[in-house]
């Protein structure tokens, strides 16, 4: 019956934002390569995370809460069924099953435990719980049998919020309880067998509740320390995802989403975008304003361009003043309208009267094929970026998706057959090319 009350004061499990759930790629040398590091590698070390986060939600704990009372009341079921425990021992559990939840209840509902500096009350609720067995054990010696076990669940209950000392002091009150429910047994019934069985009794539950309370005391401590790492953990976890200057998601981490996400469109085949956007002039800007002005128009830009966009996009910094924006399950046209949003927001913005020459930027987006490497959509994005910045800067620009087309029938002859390896062949080296030559474009468009 003690730990019925708990799912009053319990609190729903964490939730986290659909773009903290990719996990991190290893492989930062390309930026698109293989990660050195599986997905299962991600997946165990995730889930090791989530377990150290986890909270029990307040139906898992109804179900701990009605397994313990279940228990209880089976097994003085079990020993009324046997002709051991009487009817009215039966009766007085089943009140104080409803009356005590009942009254916490009450006091919950009040607000009345928010006087207290323990505002769950865990402290009344083993109270109750001991003093109720120990009365079940007065009203029917039977009933001592489960007496020993349960108190060690009850205090095991309460060692969370119950200081050591006061478990030491509980547990001495059962003792104490306990000799006086003998003492009354013995001026009551005056059976001599029955004074030996609660003396033995009585012996082995004073002897073992001192050890079972300073090894639980430990309890806590662990809980401490557990505690401690899980918020590290969460840190570096944290530390891992962010730019350090901008706040903003760091290339590792928008990489990584962008290979989670393309592999998820695949599966699904939801719709998918990406928009690279690159600051217009920003070598300008560092020479006007010095390096620590350029970093402060950054983190502008960063802060101006996240407000711009979903809760549900992804917005990183991929390197200098190029940024990465990624539109899951999202077509051409509402990435394109964000995309635009974004842009006046950053010409419209107030970059302060120190600023001699503007702040804009061009945006390159386009659409996933599905089946396409990451690195050919990548590409695609980029040169959309790049005709942006040649055509005058401060624009968005679409790069149309080409689908890929399926392979020709053989019936079409040999000609035909090499025709098509020799565009294969043609296409790989396109896209080798295509690669190698990305940093030297935006070297050329600056």
């Amino acid at each position: 019956m003690f730990p019925f009350m708990s799912w009053l004061s319990a609190r729903g499990s964490v939730g986290f934002s659909h773009s903290e759930g990719f996990p991190l790629s290893e492989d930062m040398g390309s930026g698109f390569g293989d990660s050195s590091a599986s997905p299962e590698h991600f997946g165990r070390r995730e889930s090791d995370v989530r377990r150290l986060r986890r909270t029990r939600s307040t139906a898992q704990k109804w179900v701990v809460v009605l397994f313990l009372l279940g228990a209880f009341a089976a097994v003085t079921a079990v020993f009324w069924a046997m002709g051991y425990v009487q009817t009215r021992t039966l009766y007085a559990l089943l009140g104080m099953v409803v009356v005590v939840p009942l009254a916490f209840l009450l006091v919950f509902s009040m607000g009345w435990n928010r006087r207290f500096r323990e505002k769950r009350l865990k402290l009344p609720i083993v109270v109750s719980a001991l003093a109720g067995m120990l009365w079940l054990v007065y009203l029917d010696p039977a009933m001592q049998i489960v007496l020993a076990p349960f108190t060690f669940v009850a205090l095991a209950y309460g060692m969370y919020r119950i200081s050591c000392n006061v478990a030491f002091l509980l547990a001495l009150g059962v003792v104490v309880g306990y000799a006086g429910v003998i003492a009354l047994h013995a001026l009551e019934l005056g059976n001599p067998a029955l004074l030996k069985i609660e003396f033995m009794q009585f012996l082995a539950l004073a002897g073992a509740l001192p050890g079972f309370v300073y090894l639980t005391g430990k309890v806590p401590l662990l809980h401490t320390v557990l505690n401690k790492a899980s918020r590290k953990i969460r840190t570096i976890e944290a530390d891992a995802q962010r730019d350090a200057l901008l706040g903003c998601y760091n290339r590792r981490f928008i990489v990584a989403a962008l290979e989670e996400q393309k592999q998820h469109a695949d599966d699904t085949g939801l719709p998918l975008c990406i928009a690279i956007l690159d600051l217009d002039h920003f070598k300008r800007i560092n020479d006007e304003m010095g390096h620590l002005g350029g970093d402060e128009v950054l983190r502008t830009f960063a802060r101006v361009a996240q407000q711009s966009v979903r809760d549900e996009d992804i917005f990183g910094r991929y390197g200098g003043e190029e940024f990465l924006l990624i539109f899951p399950g999202t077509s051409l046209l509402p990435a394109l309208n964000t995309c635009e949003r974004v842009r006046a927001q950053v010409e419209n913005h107030s970059w302060g009267i120190d600023m001699r020459c503007r702040v804009t930027v061009s945006i390159g987006v386009t659409q996933y094929v599905r089946g396409e490497s990451v690195l050919e959509f990548f590409s695609r994005a980029d040169t959309a970026t790049y005709l942006a910045k040649e055509g005058g800067r401060n624009q968005v620009v679409v790069e149309e998706p080409v689908e890929r087309r399926e392979a020709e029938p053989a019936s079409e002859g040999a000609v035909g057959g090499d025709l098509d390896a020799e565009r294969e062949d043609d296409e790989d080296f396109t896209l080798v090319e295509e690669a190698g030559f990305i940093e030297e474009r935006r070297a050329n468009a600056q």
